[in-house]
């Protein structure tokens, strides 16, 4: 029996410190709060509808993030209360009870990977073509494209909120938001210069070329009127949108682009049809870029920011794609390689998220 309660123990002193970390209790008391308010009678009624369509789906969330490890703490507790209750005859069945707390435990540490403040929000992932011509425009493209076969082999909602076109072939750049469980805690190790090296198909010569492409992943604030901003830095142009919005997009001026003037951060928005819309998308996505910067700056004070820096060229990259002369897909931070380069341009991400996420667990 006391091989028994110390394997309880063990387990019980391990869940508690997921708990701490993953800050359960915090979420139990934000989902008690929440749930109380949209259960009240007349919350359809005085809330607006999207607003309340947004509480009740991070209710939901909540809750799925929040019930498994509930439930797990009390599996523990109760075997925990046999044991001390029990005796010899006892010793198979507590034995089994355990090894279902084991078991449940174990499909739940995939989590503790995903334990940073942002980690459970969705994100907004920005493509921008960098040094290399047409090619790197191109190559910006394959990069939408395998973001999106990711998202769509793990349920993750993806939004086009802007879109340029290159003059010959691929993106200049584009900007998502991907909805789902996760989501920023997964590609958050995707976020800066992506390289390509291969035969170009945009010249006669067929030679080998390299192009760069930048990847921006920041995370959807809950709460970006949190962030304050002077309006008189800001510069608005509002434009005609092409490309992705509906049969209107091309025929009004809808089409959003706001710069931070001290920054030098530009968020152009063209989902919608309604220029307001696009405005208000547009600030609750440059809100969390500010955020995010803020973040990385380490700085309490918003008029302190300095705006990005990194060019998307030779040196910079944290990721290497190799078509030729040999195929190798390098991730510079993990020490990650594989040679099957296709499989991950085809969306197939989850080891290299993977090994980026182990190789930084503990920082």
């Amino acid at each position: 029996m006391e091989e028994i309660r110390k394997s309880a123990r063990e387990l019980s002193e391990q869940i508690t410190a997921a708990f701490e970390k993953l800050k359960i209790d915090d979420k139990t008391s934000e989902l008690d709060a929440l749930a109380e308010k949209t259960r009240s009678p007349d919350y359809w009624q005085v809330t607006d509808n999207q607003v309340a369509q947004e509480e009740s789906k991070k209710l939901a969330d909540l809750e799925a993030r929040v019930d498994p490890w509930i439930q797990l703490q009390a599996e523990i507790h109760e075997v925990t209360e046999f044991i001390e209750l029990g005796d010899d005859s006892m010793v198979e069945d507590l034995k089994s009870k355990i090894q279902t707390v084991e078991s449940g435990f174990e499909g739940l540490k995939s989590t503790l990977r995903f334990s940073g403040e942002h980690d459970d929000s969705n994100a907004v992932l920005t493509l921008q073509a960098g040094a290399g011509g047409n090619d790197a425009q191109d190559w910006a493209q394959m990069l939408q494209r395998m973001y999106v076969r990711w998202a769509e082999a793990h349920d993750v909602k993806v939004t086009v909120l802007s879109e340029s076109s290159g003059e010959e072939a691929g993106i200049k750049s584009a900007s998502m938001m991907m909805s789902g469980s996760f989501v920023f805690g997964q590609l958050k190790g995707e976020h800066g210069v992506h390289r390509l090296v291969r035969l170009s198909p945009f010249n006669s010569a067929n030679s080998r070329e390299t192009s760069f492409a930048m990847v921006e992943v920041i995370p959807e604030l809950a709460s970006p009127d949190e962030v304050e901003i002077d309006e008189t830095d800001l510069r608005v142009d509002v434009h005609r949108a092409g490309g992705h919005g509906g049969q209107s997009v091309n025929t009004t001026d809808s089409a959003v682009r706001i710069t931070h003037e001290p920054t030098g951060i530009v968020v152009s928005i063209q989902n919608e049809r309604s220029q307001i819309q696009n405005k208000d998308t547009a600030m609750k996505v440059l809100k969390s870029r500010l955020a995010q910067l803020a973040e990385e700056q380490h700085l309490e004070q918003m008029s302190e920011l300095k705006g990005p820096n990194q060019e998307a060229a030779w040196g910079n990259q944290i990721r290497s794609y190799v078509l030729h002369p040999y195929t190798m897909v390098k991730d510079t931070r993990s020490e990650y390689s594989s040679s099957d380069v296709q499989k991950v341009l085809d969306g197939d991400l989850d080891e290299l998220i993977d090994a980026y996420l182990n190789a930084t667990l503990g920082e």
